[in-house]
């Protein structure tokens, strides 16, 4: 009977379930939002833009919120119900030069931060034709779309907003506009690829099962009456997390897609963008047509500069002959930020030796206060006397530019003057977790939880260079001195000199065997062939090395590995715990980490788990797997696979000492110069 009347009391006053809450706003991008992640073309501009795409033809640009948010809530396990949120936004459409522009951009909830096979054109970056209209998307999107015919013969303009559920194919759409009066008669139409600012208003509400969404020129106050108004309930749409962002593509016609401000709520109204905070899109590029002076005045114009132009071009080359002059070089445009040479020389007092906080394969690094902002940064300094030498450089330095996370180093970017390269990087006052492991300052002592959360950080990284980024990015020098520490005490995975880029599912080929001895993962020697699983063999090197406080190698053949399999083997294992710790470890953690540890450094590469796989790991959403065989590299065999590295890069460059670039943390025995 009390089951009865509470069933009943259930049904009518149903329990309204409360998720988390999240809420933030971005009145423009600086660059080193932390909780902001961009994919494909999307970078965010020195000016305060995010660009999900610039005017090339078919690519594709992604723009996410780091954090998956719980969309449906599950207080109550027989109500489960998508949350309510809200939305607004500043983007602008920027059309090229000369010819029409397009596509669009979609704003976008997804349960993940990627769309695999996910196509340009039309299908703006989110599905392909073999995926859209299956329910297993979990997709909802609003797309601001210039071009019309989808599933139609051909293109046409299109200027419209739609509402999409698991397809490209809206299920509620208008041609873009705004209610005048707050009335449906009364309506202003909104040129989408008019290069101006325009705000945009999304808003669920998950009690009453309706989608509103609303558009107007930045300049104008939130119009009373939605654009479209639209009943739906997403809760079987939708899964328990999501992740919120943005995406854009360009197709056979292309436009400069940009996000001004950013705001959003979980159950509650998104707080209020301040206009004023944000930056301008870019002006309109000019068409001919705009240069249309008299053809007098222009001959006469071009006759009256010819002797200066001819006197101008005259000095330009003695000042390049001289070395003084800066060239941009066309990889150098969509790349993050380009330093001037004397402000990076005023910012380093002249490059002063005493300002040196580190060196390696590559050059030196130094300590600098950049004198416009006075903040602080690492500027490495690197002289390339081969020409393909540093288009190489260059290259590599366009597409790492490009990563964001909060736990990688952040590259803020560069100048090219003559033969030397100048990178300039975040810099990072806590130094490397190497020197504060081995080398710590009086009375310091890096505790368990801290070392903890340092490892979970790596693991974060790590993911997203194997499986988040655009290409497949394997670091091939992870290790304890690459591994740096902020003001917070967060990690952050630095120096990328030895890193190689590959795209998704595309097998790395065999190169030049680099890295630190130590860490190199065993098959190396064998194949040369980099993978993501010798980055996770150097990963489980660091796990044992922060457990035990112990470098990967010793004297006396001290094998990091072997010494705590043994230990495992004899039920000591907790042994080999850096005394440093004291008690104040979590053994049930420990265990797990050292175990983990020696999952990672198996010597098979196919034992070995996936980075993601470690994540789940560390975060204990999934049990260790039961090892039989941990695949133990003895002292003799440990010194066969020295030599045949040795024997491998004969002729490359090693090094007893390799500091970070940019801190001054040392680490062992590092191998240079092979890419």
């Amino acid at each position: 009977m009390a089951f009865v009347i509470s069933f009943a009391f259930l049904l009518l006053f149903p329990v309204v379930a409360q998720s988390q809450s999240v809420e933030f706003v971005f009145n423009g991008f600086s660059g080193r939002e932390e909780n902001l992640t961009t994919v494909g073309a999307s970078i965010i501009k020195s000016s305060g833009l995010l660009r999900l795409t610039n005017s090339s033809k078919n690519v594709i640009g992604h723009a996410f919120y780091e954090d998956p948010i719980q969309i449906i809530s599950r207080d109550s396990s027989l109500f489960p119900n998508a949350s309510s949120f809200s939305t607004s936004f500043v983007f602008a459409i920027v059309p090229p030069g000369s010819g029409e522009g397009g596509y669009g951009l979609a704003f976008t909830l997804s349960p993940a931060k990627q769309f695999p096979g996910a196509q340009a054109g039309h299908f703006l970056g989110i599905l392909n034709p073999s995926n859209d209209k299956i329910p297993s998307n979990h997709l909802f999107a609003v797309e601001f779309d210039t071009v019309k015919g989808f599933e139609e013969v051909s293109d046409s303009e299109g200027n419209h907003v739609g509402i999409n559920i698991n397809s490209m194919s809206s299920v509620a759409n208008k041609p873009a506009s705004y209610s005048v009066d707050g009335s449906e008669t009364h309506e202003e139409e909104v040129k989408l690829v008019s290069g101006d600012p325009i705000q945009a208003w999304i808003e669920y509400d998950g009690v009453k099962k309706f989608v509103n969404v609303t558009i107007a020129p930045s300049t104008k106050a939130k119009p009373t009456l939605p654009l479209i108004s639209h009943p739906i309930d997403l809760t079987p749409i939708l899964k328990e997390t999501m992740y919120i962002g943005f995406s854009a593509s360009t197709g056979k016609k292309a436009s400069s897609h940009y996000i001004l401000g950013w705001s959003f709520s979980l159950n509650g109204a998104a707080p209020p963008l301040n206009l004023s905070l944000l930056p301008s899109p870019p002006a309109k590029e000019k068409s001919a047509s705009s240069f249309k002076p008299t053809v007098i005045a222009v001959i006469a114009t071009l006759s009256a500069f010819t002797l200066i132009l001819l006197g101008a071009l005259f000095s330009l080359t003695l000042y390049k002959m001289m070395g003084h002059y800066e060239s941009l070089e066309e990889w150098e445009i969509d790349c993050p930020h380009r330093f001037r040479y004397k402000d990076l020389h005023a910012a380093t007092k002249g490059f002063k030796e005493s300002e040196i906080i580190g060196a390696g394969g590559f050059g030196e690094v130094y300590k600098g206060t950049l004198p416009a902002t006075g903040s602080e940064v690492a500027v490495k300094k690197i002289v390339r006397n081969s020409a393909t030498g540093m288009r190489e450089f260059a290259a590599e330095i366009e597409s790492l530019g490009r990563l964001r996370h909060k736990n990688l180093v952040n590259l803020q970017g560069w100048c090219k003057r003559t033969n030397d390269l100048l990178i300039v990087y975040d810099y990072i006052p806590n130094g490397s977790l190497d020197s504060l492991i081995y080398k710590p300052k009086p009375n310091f002592v890096l505790n368990w939880e801290k070392r903890f959360n340092v490892l979970k950080g790596i693991a974060s990284g790590l993911l997203y260079l194997h499986e988040e980024w655009e290409q497949v990015v394997i670091h091939r020098d992870v290790k304890s001195s690459n591994v740096l520490i902020d003001a917070e005490m967060n990690a952050r995975l630095g120096d990328f000199g030895l890193a190689r880029l590959y795209d998704h599912d595309i097998l790395s080929h065999t190169t030049n065997v680099v890295g630190t001895i130590g860490y190199i993962a065993p098959e190396l020697a064998r194949t040369g062939k980099v993978s993501t699983s010798s980055d996770v063999f150097a990963y489980g090197i660091l796990l044992l090395e922060v457990v035990t406080g112990r470098r990967p190698i010793g004297s006396n053949n001290f094998i990091l590995v072997d010494w705590v399999i043994e230990r495992h083997q004899m039920g000591q294992i907790l042994d080999v715990v850096d005394p440093k710790l004291n008690s104040t470890c979590v053994v049930e953690e420990v265990e797990m980490v050292l175990e983990l540890g020696l999952l990672c450094s198996h010597q098979n590469p196919e034992a070995r788990p996936t980075v993601r796989q470690v994540t789940r790991y560390l975060s204990g959403d999934d049990p260790l797997p039961n090892v039989d065989d941990w695949g133990s590299v003895d002292s003799r065999s440990f010194s066969e696979m020295n030599s045949r590295l040795l024997e491998v890069i004969s002729g490359d460059t090693i090094t007893s000492t390799y500091i970070s670039s940019t801190t001054g943390g040392i680490s062992t025995g590092s191998i240079g110069s092979g890419r």
